[in-house]
């Protein structure tokens, strides 16, 4: 598991656009990277909406959105709600692993590999300033906010 005060692992993935996202590219803004299980479910939508919501209020902080959903997906869950960051795409559940959010999981008796939601504030110089895992979509918006308020 991850800890404040180590750098953040670097990645680069393709958003809703198709486009890549270098976590390097966004080095000297604060970055939230929080990872969901999949788009447009009931606690992924509170979760990403919530965080829409309170996007005027995070300043020049960066919201990143990671799932391992196609871009197609992607665009099309980021369309409906009008959400206003990057979704980005993690097919191969590469990065959740070194994120340590790729979990054995277990639902109505079957056991299977997804993501454990969490979320990650990311400083300016790159390193964890935050990490929350297991967060719940309802506290992702409340905590980021705490955060830099601090």
């Amino acid at each position: 598991m991850l800890t404040s005060g180590r750098s953040a692992p670097a990645f680069s993935l393709t958003n809703q656009k198709n486009e890549a996202q270098d976590l390097a590219a966004l080095r000297g803004h604060n970055v939230l990277v929080y990872f969901y299980p999949r788009a447009d479910t009931p606690g992924c939508t509170q979760q990403a909406c919530g965080l829409r919501d309170i996007a005027g209020k995070v300043g020049d902080t960066v919201i990143l959105g990671i799932s391992p959903d196609k871009p197609a997906a992607l665009a099309r869950f980021g369309d409906k709600y009008a959400l206003n960051f990057d979704l980005l795409s993690d097919l191969d559940h590469s990065v959740a692993e070194t994120y340590g959010v790729w979990k054995e999981k277990k639902n109505y008796g079957k056991t299977y590999m997804g993501i454990e939601r969490s979320a990650f504030l990311i400083g300016a110089d790159g390193k964890l300033r935050n990490v929350w895992y297991k967060i719940s979509p309802k506290d992702t918006p409340v905590r980021l906010l705490e955060a830099l308020g601090e």
